[in-house]
């Protein structure tokens, strides 16, 4: 493997000041570290991530202009199952200046677009909505080590970021330990943040994008774990790299946001393919797209193709929705906080 990056002034300054008396932190503090603090943290920079221009980092379905918007917002219409007018749009940690719903005309009553460290204090009839969030939150990273599972930090030799054991662990959600140094990278953050909105006093629609598996599906067909990095739209393996610098993801475990949604009181969520759910649920603009290209293979129809053909994002994103009426019993069991992402 090549030489890693040295970590930048700041994020060593940073990071030493988090370690332990053995000059590490846990997995997921390094990678809370790396993409959010607000000195040297990769989102907390001031540059454009999203694109395919020169400088970006990766695309997403927002790169396709403003069509994704339009089709969000003629899903959610439909699934709601009530006039849309009532209902604020809540986005939640949209990138600067990139709110889905920038320049789409939308029948909700208004629309707000929350980045990553604003409030997420959420009150009244909404329909909240994320792009991309859930796996860019901190994940815990766990190894077998002779039958059991071992957690894994990172510590600081010299100049150099590397992989440490921080200990041994005892977490109940863990699956059975599989291989001698399987991994397996735990999204519990995802979840957490999923449940922090639920105990917020609102109702309405939650709506997550993102790409994930099953508990079942992490834990026996990724035995080398789903974190990754992105860097000037290549994919690479080396988490250590470049701290700050780089974008970090994980897989979402999607039975873990369903648990979330749930005890909180929301009603039966639904996991559909990006494809299933816009061919479902937004089939009026789908149809007007196709209706005013005409046959021809113009913009609009390439935007469409990319956000639904399988081979494309399709397939790779998956949608979780579910519905929360005001008259659910459960709704914030416990007096609101104030909440950053």
């Amino acid at each position: 493997m090549p030489e890693r990056t040295v970590p930048s002034p700041a994020f060593r300054e940073a990071f030493v000041a988090r370690a332990d008396r053995r000059g590490a932190v846990r997995f997921d503090h390094f990678v809370a570290l790396a993409l959010y603090d607000p000195r040297c943290g990769y989102y907390a920079a001031n540059r454009r991530r999203v694109g395919r221009e020169p400088g970006t980092d990766f695309f997403t379905n927002t790169s396709s202009g403003p069509l994704f918007g339009e089709l969000i917002a003629a899903a959610c219409t439909e699934v709601l199952g009530r006039d849309p007018g009532s209902f604020t749009f809540v986005e939640i940690g949209a990138e600067p200046g990139r709110s889905i719903l920038r320049d789409v005309s939308h029948p909700f009553r208004s629309s707000e677009a929350r980045s990553l460290g604003a409030s997420l204090d959420l009150t009244g009839e909404l329909i909240v909505f994320s792009n991309e969030l859930l796996d860019a939150q901190p994940f815990r990273r766990f190894v077998v080590r002779e039958g059991g599972w071992i957690e894994r930090g990172v510590g600081l030799d010299g100049d150099q970021l590397t992989e440490v054991d921080w200990g041994e662990a005892v977490e109940p959600w863990l699956p059975p330990p599989g291989p001698e140094g399987s991994q397996f990278d735990a999204p519990r953050a995802a979840a957490e943040l999923v449940a922090r909105l639920g105990r917020s006093p609102w109702q309405g629609l939650f709506i997550a994008v993102d790409y994930g598996k099953s508990f079942r599906q992490l834990a026996d067909d990724t035995p080398a774990g789903t974190a990754r990095a992105y860097w000037r739209h290549a994919q690479h393996n080396d988490l250590l790299d470049r701290p700050g610098e780089q974008d970090l993801t994980v897989h979402v475990c999607w039975d873990w946001i369903e648990e979330a949604l749930v005890a909180n009181g929301f009603t039966t969520p639904r996991l559909e393919s990006q494809e299933s759910f816009l061919m479902h649920h937004a089939g009026t603009v789908i149809e007007r797209v196709l209706r005013d290209d005409g046959g021809r293979r113009g913009p609009r129809s390439r935007a469409l193709l990319q956000l639904l053909h399988p081979g494309n994002m399709g397939q790779a994103f998956q949608v979780m929705w579910a519905r929360r009426s005001t008259d659910c019993p459960c709704t914030a069991p416990e007096a609101p906080r104030s909440l950053t992402v």
